[in-house]
């Protein structure tokens, strides 16, 4: 409710913003790009960003509407955010996954926003919700490179070789970390992994895994007892070593359900966001929870 109200709030602003700026003969529309000009593009979250400045290269001018170090699923639009969305050329977002994001991409921009999730096939989540966390599998990474492309291709035709040939080296790119995580993770002692939160279940059919979760899609909803009861007795039974918690969510839970199991924890990035001043990639952070997985299985 909260949420819901604060995103009212900032579009009933950004309509004030738009009312003075057409008074004034500001232009709250965005222009199609000059044959010079860098395409504006607004992505609701990192693994958003890196899709799109690695396909549009120095074509592209992205900024991100979720904060450094911030969990992306509690983004609340500020009225500059969303006058942003406003004036950007494409607006990146996975539906359902920001609903500010999503009424101010109906609100402000319905023709200009991207669904990222086109051409992917949806896994179901807790309760038959759609699990939008597509991009923790490195081929739909691939497949949202192409969908933000052939949009940036619509808008500067002249450009077109150029993202087509990033996009290419993109793929290229996410194949190889595909590889090296079917490599890394063929044999395992364990194909089932424990995990804070709803977040990897892409991940774990990529490779093979059964995600077993303490909380369901959103990761700061507090699980029901029953539930952390019931994962604790998964864990003694199935003998599971490891309980994977989350870099921006507190991991209370999980340390404690591990001391009460007799498991160790350890850091599995769901890949959200990335802290301030940072220097990781999603290829580096998917990296480092290759080898986060292949410890804590463990694998070899």
């Amino acid at each position: 409710m909260f949420r819901l109200l604060a995103t009212c709030t900032a579009l009933a602003a950004s309509l004030l913003v738009s009312a003075c700026s057409s008074t004034s003969g500001g232009a709250t529309q965005p222009t199609t790009p000059g044959s010079g000009g860098k395409i504006s593009v607004v992505a609701g979250f990192y693994p958003l960003r890196f899709a799109a400045e690695t396909v549009g290269g120095d074509q592209v001018e992205v900024t991100t509407l979720t904060a450094p170090g911030v969990e992306p699923h509690d983004l609340e639009l500020t009225p500059q955010q969303v006058v942003q969305i406003q004036e950007a050329d494409l607006v990146l977002y996975i539906p359902g996954f920001q609903p500010a994001v999503d009424a101010a991409i109906a609100a402000e921009a319905p023709t200009r926003g991207v669904d990222v999730t086109a051409g992917i096939s949806l896994l179901n989540g807790e309760q038959n919700v759609a699990d939008p966390h597509i991009w923790l599998n490195p081929l739909n990474m691939t497949t949202i490179g192409r969908t933000v492309a052939a949009r940036l291709a619509t808008l500067k035709p002249t450009s077109a070789p150029t993202f087509s040939t990033n996009t290419d080296a993109f793929g290229l790119s996410m194949n190889t970390l595909d590889a090296r995580w079917k490599k890394g993770t063929t044999t395992c002692a364990s194909r089932d992994l424990v995990v804070s939160h709803e977040a990897f279940g892409y991940l774990a059919q990529q490779y093979g895994f059964t995600q077993v979760a303490i909380s369901g899609l959103v990761p700061d909803a507090e699980p029901a007892p029953a539930v952390v009861a019931r994962v604790a007795d998964f864990v003694r039974a199935n003998n599971v070593k490891t309980i994977y918690f989350e870099t921006l969510v507190d991991p209370k839970i999980a340390t404690v359900l591990a001391q009460e199991t007799g498991a160790v924890t350890a850091a599995l990035d769901p890949i959200e966001g990335i802290p301030a001043g940072s220097t990781e990639t999603y290829t580096t952070l998917m990296d480092s929870n290759l080898a986060a997985v292949v410890a804590g299985q463990p694998c070899s």
